[in-house]
This record gives structure tokens, sequence and C-alpha cells, in this order.
């Protein structure tokens, strides 16, 4: 398994709940349609203004994938609420109790 965890930044005056609206409404629509996408966890700092998505994938050919063709298109569904350019950092997985097929891989 593969994360794409995604660091932003909220526009000023943004509320979290504005953001959460559109994540659910117009992001995780495109998300499910990609292929390997499992798992989207995302989470604010306790000022309210940054975000952390982390989307987990069953293989990296698939978060690259996803990256290149419709990451692009999810900016710019994010554009009317979100300041800069995100960081956005792909990690294999060394562990999660929320696997879908069973078998955790853990590392040491």
């Amino acid at each position: 398994m593969f994360a794409r965890n995604v660091s932003l930044h909220l526009k000023t005056n943004t509320p979290f709940s504005e953001f959460t609206q559109k994540f659910e409404h117009d992001v995780l629509p495109v998300l499910r349609k990609q292929n390997g996408f499992q798992h989207e966890i995302t989470m604010i700092n306790s000022a309210g203004t940054d975000v952390t998505a982390i989307s987990v994938w069953d293989q990296k050919l698939n978060a690259e994938a996803y990256d290149r063709a419709a990451y692009p298109e999810v900016l710019k569904l994010l554009a009317s609420i979100i300041e800069g350019s995100p960081t956005v950092v792909m990690s294999e997985v060394g562990s999660s109790t929320s696997n879908r097929n069973g078998t955790n891989r853990a590392s040491a």
C-alpha cells in the first residue's frame, strides 16, 4: 500500500466546514473513481488553517497515475478555498489497521 500525504493551507476566513463540504461533494467522487484508491483521512490543525489529507492506495503505480491525471483537477476544485501550492509526499505504508485484504505489512 502507498499513501499520498497532502498538506494545504486554507484561505483566511475559510471555515473547515466549507472545506469538508467541498471535499465530500467534489473531491471524494473523483478519488472514488480512481483505480486503486482505498481510503481517505483528512485532519485540520487547532487553528483551523492547515489541512492534512492522506489518501491510501493499493499500489504506487495507481497513486502516481492519480497524481498525474486527476490531481490537477482536484486542485482546481479546491482553488477557491486554499492558498498557495499544497505539499505532496508519497510513502509506502509500513502498517495499517484498516487494510481491507486482511494482511498488514509491518516494517521495523
